[in-house]
């Protein structure tokens, strides 16, 4: 059914099951965090896609609300930092009337990540883009889904297999001939279904979820948190799906596509073209967001979040004057694929985590230049590792206080004092054997434009 392709490494040993003793303090926009620079809002933006409209909100809430930045997450979604106390009403009546918060009592489960490139390309494969917006609806219309923790995780992929590497633990791959897989966290098998019924098959498969995770009493907030004995099986989601009038066929053993993430591009064919635009580490101030919003009003569509920490402008207009491509990178934005800014990312770090051990930020800008290499890098400040990749080989650095312990996806750590790190740092990523995420079980698809 599907081609034969090599699965990607994985970026971290899945969890093992596990007791909660608490409930889920994951951020949302309603629900604030309080961090060392200030209170901290985390907006689900479902597929990563945003309207101009939309995306011009979260620029004005960064400014009015926080101190002028916006953080793109592992998940598609946006952070805004240093909020002040008395900020919540406010951010939560601008983010409602721009349709960002569409159920308060569902805005932290809204956790949806679609193919970013899907339906930019005439590439043959299905647009799953219309799928976001009707598992956001069937999610937010659906009390028993209130119940998710904010970690649960959907993905929507186009086929290629690009979020489908990031563990979801709900996966709806769609097919030839308006058919689609249906899959239960990292199971080697799969429930066919038709196209139109995907979305509504993978809420269901959340629900089954749920249920099952309140009969194992270990209030599990993600599917592979699940013990053994209470493992989620394809013939009961069949059952459950039948129940609801949906047609779904067992697969027992699927060949899991995998694609790289989109590297950075500004060139294309023609005056209207897709941007994909790297901040570097994920963090973008108001004025570079303002112009991104420009420049997409003036092509075509709106924005797209990847789970990679770039945006996607779905149409942009390269004529002059406007010339979107050279203005977005005269801004400081990474719109080249060879960039030192290519798959490096960080966590928070001094000073707006207590928990870092480090600016692992300042750090990280001290060596790019000298670090390059074929495997990506994350930087953390603690052994936390917030927002490091997934669905890929990596090169690990954790902070220990004065150095760091660095470690090729899933070797022992070694030592790397400040002195010598742009060099161990480039070694350590030249020294992947070929398993990048460059290279690893791609598609005959390019995540670059057509030339």
């Amino acid at each position: 059914m599907l081609a034969a392709m090599p699965q990607p490494p994985s970026a971290a040993s899945r969890d093992e099951p596990v007791m909660r003793e608490r409930g889920d303090a994951c951020p949302g926009a309603l629900r604030l965090h309080a961090a060392d620079d200030g209170l901290l809002a985390r907006v689900r933006i479902p597929g990563g896609l945003l309207t101009v409209e939309q995306a011009t909100v979260l620029g004005l809430a960064a400014d009015r609300f926080g101190d002028g930045h916006l953080e793109l997450t592992s998940r598609g979604n946006v952070q805004l930092r240093g909020l002040t106390e008395d900020c919540g009403a406010g951010l939560a009546k601008l983010l409602t009337a721009a349709g960002l918060l569409p159920a308060p009592t569902h805005e932290r489960v809204r956790n949806i990540v679609a193919t970013p490139v899907s339906g930019l390309f005439d590439d043959g494969r299905p647009d799953v883009t219309p799928w976001v917006g009707e598992l956001d609806r069937l999610l937010c219309a659906s009390t028993r889904a209130a119940a998710l923790s904010g970690r649960f995780l959907f993905a929507l992929d186009d086929g290629r297999g690009d979020v489908a590497a990031l563990d979801p633990d709900v996966t709806a791959l769609a097919l030839p001939a308006g058919r689609a897989l249906i899959r239960l966290g990292a199971a080697e098998g799969a429930l066919e279904v038709a196209a139109a019924d995907a979305p509504r098959a993978a809420l269901l498969a959340a629900e089954y979820f749920l249920d099952t995770a309140d009969s194992a009493g270990t209030r599990a907030w993600r599917v592979a948190e699940l013990p053994d004995r209470h493992g989620l099986r394809a013939d009961e989601l069949g059952r459950r799906l039948a129940a609801a009038g949906i047609d779904a066929t067992p697969v027992s053993d699927v060949r899991w596509p995998y694609a790289p993430p989109p590297r950075p591009w500004g060139t294309g064919a023609g005056d209207l073209t897709p941007l994909c635009v790297l901040p570097p580490l994920g963090r973008i101030d108001s004025g570079q967001w303002k112009l991104l919003v420009q420049v997409a009003s003036r092509g075509r569509g709106g924005l797209r979040i990847t789970p990679w920490r770039t945006v996607i402008l779905p149409m942009a207009s390269t004529r002059r004057p406007i010339n979107g491509a050279d203005r977005i990178e005269s801004a400081g934005l990474v719109i080249r694929a060879d960039d030192p800014w290519q798959s490096v990312t960080a966590c928070t770090g001094r000073p707006g985590c207590a928990k870092s051990l480090a600016d692992v930020r300042a750090d990280a800008r001290a060596v790019v230049a000298g670090s390059t290499g074929a495997l990506p890098v994350h930087w953390s400040g603690c052994e936390r590792r917030c927002g490091h990749p997934r669905g890929t080989a990596w090169v690990d650095l954790v902070a220990t206080g004065d150095a760091y312990a660095l470690s090729v996806h899933g070797r022992d750590p070694v030592p790397a004092d400040r002195e010598g790190l742009a060099a161990a740092l480039k070694a350590a990523r030249d020294s992947g054997d070929g398993e990048s995420g460059d290279n690893v079980g791609t598609t005959s698809t390019s995540t670059s434009p057509p030339q």
